[in-house]
């Protein structure tokens, strides 16, 4: 039975859903299925003029940010809910990148200054943002799928990722290095770059700000950026190379980025819980409205018993995954967001899977929706995913794991199953003795005769 704080946390008040109904009714009219694909296909990868009344009008970047800085002041709830929202539709926008991303590190780490130069532009939708992580690993290096303190995810001190030196006087850093699969990075104002700095012996991660235009316009030196050709069209990726660009630290030293990177990342995964939650929810009412239309034998298929259920099953997947995230919104701790992304995650798949099924033929046309939200799936699982190692890394700081780690599922120490012999291998991709004849690590030491030749 659900908790009492559960349900408390499940509860949405009237100026939440005023938020809801405002956002979903701006949407429908100006983010349709044309409005969309026009968007995708404009050198932002969002329109812009969508974006503009988002901010000025509605507030969306600022809704999480102090009213000193212009922000409406509210919560994680509020865009929580306007990330479902947009997720509903899959609309292209900088909220993503902006809001959930990059505005909580400026507003953690950044000196008073880079406070009120930044985050009142944000606010206002004037300024848009995008945080560049190399090594390919937003999960990791947001500690959602690994401890981002222990676990290599951008590259070493010496070489790879993107190293930071300090220039002579000590005015201003340099950069210089590589970072993928940047969101919104093509388009962005500015940049939050994780790099290290102190050289091999002392390396550190750092997060710099680096302007993506220089003053009249004219573009920064070292600075190229390179829109991505990607899975999903309606989430748009940059590779980002710097070379000795100028950046300026966030922040005083010393900073812990690693714990302010770890701490933001547990707010982001309820929001990106969120997106995916209102995608499976916008994938589903397309489809029962499509099974109540076709007809065959007579009837509309949506009065068949059997997709009946698969309908059926589908919601429920997905009210316990908005149940969930929302859950997550109002924990102070954030200790379920990463269950509550797992969640949504795998809700978004059954929707899209089932969205492309029963819609036949016609959901596999490029001219249909269901493709983009099959789409949107799948980057997702790549990009913030997948949905197993956000459990396992969850359990583990939670404790629930034995000291006696056995290693390989997804290539990650799983601890608990019995024997004392690490069994390596499972979905990681090393060898799993026993299959031969050999002993089976786990299971006592016994040979399991035969079973693979």
């Amino acid at each position: 039975m659900r908790t009492a704080a559960a349900t408390a946390a499940a509860t949405v008040t009237e100026e939440q859903q005023e938020i809801r109904r405002t956002l979903r009714q701006l949407l429908a009219q100006r983010a349709g299925p044309a409005a969309l694909r026009a968007a995708v296909a404009t050198p932002e990868g969002y329109d812009t003029a969508l974006w503009a009344t988002l901010a000025g009008t509605l507030g969306l970047p600022g809704l999480a940010l102090p009213e000193e800085y212009g922000g409406v002041g509210c919560g994680p709830v509020e865009l929580a809910l306007a990330c479902e929202e947009t997720g509903r539709v899959l609309a292209p926008s900088p909220l993503l990148a902006t809001a959930v991303l990059a505005a909580p590190l400026i507003a953690a780490l950044g000196t008073a200054r880079q406070r009120a130069a930044l985050l009142p532009r944000i606010t206002d939708g004037t300024l848009a943002c995008a945080l560049a992580l190399p090594g390919g690993s937003l999960p990791l290096a947001l500690g959602l799928t690994g401890d981002n303190t222990a676990t290599p995810w951008a590259g070493g001190g010496r070489s790879g990722g993107v190293q930071a030196t300090r220039a002579p006087g000590g005015e201003h850093w340099s950069l210089y290095g590589q970072a993928e699969h940047v969101l919104d990075g093509h388009s962005a104002g500015l940049l939050l770059v994780a790099a290290h700095a102190g050289g091999f012996p002392r390396s550190r991660t750092l997060l710099f700000l680096v302007r993506t235009e220089a003053e009249g316009g004219a573009g920064v030196p070292g600075l190229v950026r390179r829109r991505e050709t990607t899975l999903d069209l309606t989430r748009s990726q940059a590779t980002v190379q710097l070379r000795d660009v100028r950046a300026e630290l966030l922040g005083e030293e010393p900073v812990d980025a690693l714990a302010a990177l770890s701490a933001s990342g547990r707010d982001a995964a309820v929001m990106l819980a969120a997106e995916a939650v209102g995608a499976a929810r916008g994938a589903l009412d397309r489809t029962v409205g499509h099974v109540l239309a076709r007809e065959q034998f007579g009837r509309p298929i949506g009065s068949f018993q059997a997709v009946k259920h698969r309908l059926a099953d589908l919601h429920v997947q997905i009210e316990s995954a908005r149940s969930l995230t929302l859950y997550a919104a109002h924990d102070q701790d954030r200790t379920s967001a990463a269950l509550a992304l797992a969640q949504a995650l795998e809700a978004q798949r059954a929707a899209a899977a089932e969205t492309v099924q029963l819609h036949g033929g016609l959901g596999i046309t490029w001219e249909h929706d269901a493709h983009l939200y099959f789409k949107r799936a799948a980057a997702d699982e790549l990009l913030f995913g997948p949905a197993p190692r956000l459990r396992a890394h969850a359990a583990a700081r939670a404790g629930l794991f034995d000291d006696d780690p056995v290693e390989g599922i997804l290539g990650e120490p799983v601890a608990g199953l019995p024997g004392g012999t690490p069994a390596a291998g499972l979905l990681g991709g090393g060898p799993v003795a026993g299959l031969g004849g050999g002993p089976v690590a786990g299971l006592g030491g016994r040979p399991v005769p035969g079973e693979v030749a």
